[in-house]
Formats: structure tokens, C-alpha cells, sequence
């Protein structure tokens, strides 16, 4: 599953590509490493149009894998979007693209320890489009703040495509790269949006040991 990614594309691409009206993200700096449970942007739906905003990586944690748990540290990857639990944020409300550069899975090595992979595009057009969902939540995301009310998202994953699997076999995020795609996600009614949980074609993306140099995929 992934747990890190990175956003380095100005604002500017971001807005255009997502025909953003509203930003409320200030000076938006490159974002190399985004971990869970912390900030990153978010284009979602609003009444004057999208916006780009802040938010918190990762969903609210169904309340049986809570117990005796005292923090939530959230949920950052759906496979399942047609559960109960994640059924309630399936309109359009609540979706949103989570813009990304590249994406990270780990490694295993020998030893058993591991190191983390880098994906990007291998079409040389860096910005893309996580599918996602998003939510306003009140819980305790880290103990030292106590309870907190924060806009939260996570996004979708599915099958791996070949690039993705030779390092993880089980799944890849959703990615959308075209704009029809961005459309059909924030706009077109669940069914619909929801056959975009699919793999990136085969030979779409470029396998990195860091973000400074490629390896052949």
C-alpha cells in the first residue's frame, strides 16, 4: 500500500489542470515527502467551483479496528469504496484529486529490512491525480493535540500494474492522468466515477531507486 508519496508540480499546474477557482493554500512549497497523518492539498468540490485546500492523509479508521486504541492515525488507502463504512462519502461532495509527482511502495531486501521505490510517469508529465475522498472528522489523530476536528482524505487503490507489481504485488493506487478522467471522478454520479478504479496501462510509469535517478523498470 502506499504510505509516501510526493508533490513537487507548481500551484499553477495544479490549478489548471484540476480547473481550480479557489485557492486556499497559500505559497504552496515542493512537497518531496508525504507521510500519513500529514498535511498535503487536495482539490475538492465546491459551491463556486473546485478548490484547492489543505488536508490531513488519512481517513477515519472504522470504529472495530479502534479498540483499545487511543489515537487514529487514519486510513490512507480504500480498496473496497462500495463498503458500508466507506459508502457515506461516495458522492461527489465528498470526492477529490490528490495531486502527486511521484509515488513511493517499500522494497523488501535480503536482509529483511527495506527501502522505499519510487514510481513516476514514464510519459515525462509529472503531474497526476490520485482518486480520492475526503471528509470533515473529529478525533484524536496524535495524543500530544488531543481531539481535533480536521478535513481528512485518502484514495483509492486497485489492481497492480506490472511496474508496480514487481515491487508490490497486492495493489497500486488509482492515478488519473486525463482530464476527462478528472471529470468523470469529481463529477459523474458513484457507478460511473467508480470505473476508474483500474491500473495504469502497463509501461506507464518509470521505476526510481530515489527521486534523482532512474533504473530501468
Amino acid at each position: 500500500m502506499c504510505n509516501l508519496y510526493a508533490m513537487t508540480s507548481s500551484q499553477q499546474a495544479i490549478r489548471k489542470a484540476a480547473r481550480v477557482m479557489t485557492d486556499h493554500t497559500g505559497n504552496l512549497p515542493p512537497l518531496p515527502d508525504i507521510w500519513p497523518n500529514t498535511m498535503a492539498p487536495i482539490v475538492r468540490n465546491a459551491p463556486a467551483g473546485g478548490e484547492l485546500v489543505m488536508a490531513r492523509w488519512g481517513m477515519p479508521t472504522p470504529p472495530g479496528y479502534l479498540k483499545g486504541h487511543r489515537v487514529d492515525r487514519g486510513v490512507t488507502n480504500i480498496r473496497n469504496p462500495t463498503s458500508t463504512w466507506w459508502k457515506r462519502w461516495d458522492g461527489v461532495a465528498h470526492r477529490c484529486l490528490v495531486p502527486l509527482t511521484a509515488f513511493s511502495e517499500p522494497a523488501r531486501l535480503p536482509d529483511g529490512k527495506s527501502h522505499p521505490v519510487w514510481f513516476t510517469r514514464s510519459a515525462g508529465e509529472p503531474l497526476a491525480f490520485f482518486a480520492g475522498i475526503w471528509c470533515r472528522w473529529t478525533s484524536v489523530r496524535k495524543l500530544a493535540d488531543g481531539e481535533t476536528t480536521d478535513d481528512l482524505f485518502g484514495f483509492l487503490t486497485t489492481t497492480a500494474n506490472r511496474e508496480v507489481g514487481a515491487i508490490h504485488p497486492k495493489a497500486m493506487p488509482v492515478i488519473l492522468t486525463r482530464a476527462e478522467e478528472l471529470d468523470i471522478w469529481m463529477n459523474a454520479p458513484p457507478g460511473e466515477a467508480l470505473r476508474l478504479q483500474r491500473p495504469l496501462p502497463d509501461g506507464t510509469l518509470t521505476v526510481m531507486d530515489d527521486l534523482h535517478g532512474a533504473e530501468d523498470a
